[in-house]
């Protein structure tokens, strides 16, 4: 359901006082907003974002082990294959690309975990909780239909999705700025991205200066 984003000055305020919370630095009074005063938003169709999450599930199951054909065929039986990108297709089929790149979408898996309401916290200072048993049981070859009538995924709203995306937003500056051993909690500048990553593509805007949603390797986190 598209709804009239929250206004983006409070949500603004209310993540820069997160990053002072957290002893993070404080981006300038001119960083650019996420979205405009009047703009419109929702989240993408509940399937796709069910579809995204457990490609990703079964990527990073293949990271860990999975056999390459067996995260093919269930893929196929399970008509996933239209929505794997061209460079997760080239990993699974192949081993083509960087699998630790792989590995850390984790936490874009758990980006979108909490934008489905499977988990109930997005904390910035610690890693997702076991993501693995919220997903399809790969191992035992659960399918898609299967999971979808056992875990119920119920979006959360959309301007509340919008504020996160506008917290992980700055976080993601903030985190460029620090070494490694400066992060306040137990994640990194990678994890914060990779959030930002899934919340930046599960959030559509609508107004005059948003091109029509993109695809999942079309997200542009360079600003």
């Amino acid at each position: 359901m598209r709804l009239l984003a929250p206004d983006p000055l409070a949500v603004r305020a209310a993540s820069l006082a997160e990053l002072e919370r957290l002893g993070l630095p404080v981006p300038s009074e001119g960083y650019p907003l996420v979205w405009d005063d009047g703009d419109q938003v929702e989240l993408r169709p509940t399937i796709d974002l069910e579809r995204r999450a457990v490609i990703l599930h079964a990527i990073l199951e293949l990271t860990f082990g999975m056999p390459a054909d067996a995260a093919v065929s269930w893929l196929e039986r399970n008509d996933l294959t239209p929505d794997v990108t061209d460079p997760e297709w080239a990993f699974i089929t192949a081993g083509v690309g960087d699998r630790r790149s792989f590995i850390l979408h984790l936490d874009a898996l758990g980006g979108l975990a909490w934008a489905l309401g499977i988990v109930n916290v997005l904390d910035p200072l610690k890693p997702p909780p076991p993501l693995t048993p919220l997903f399809p049981d790969l191992l035992h070859d659960e399918s898609f239909a299967a999971w979808q009538g056992r875990t119920l995924t119920a979006p959360r709203d959309p301007g509340l999705v919008a504020a996160a995306l506008d917290l992980h937003y700055c976080l993601d500056w903030a985190y460029l700025k620090l070494d490694s051993e400066s992060v306040p909690g137990d994640i990194d500048a990678n994890a914060i991205g990779q959030r930002r990553w899934a919340l930046e593509w599960a959030a559509v805007f609508t107004g005059p200066h948003h091109d029509p949603p993109g695809g999942w390797e079309e997200v542009d986190l360079s600003t």
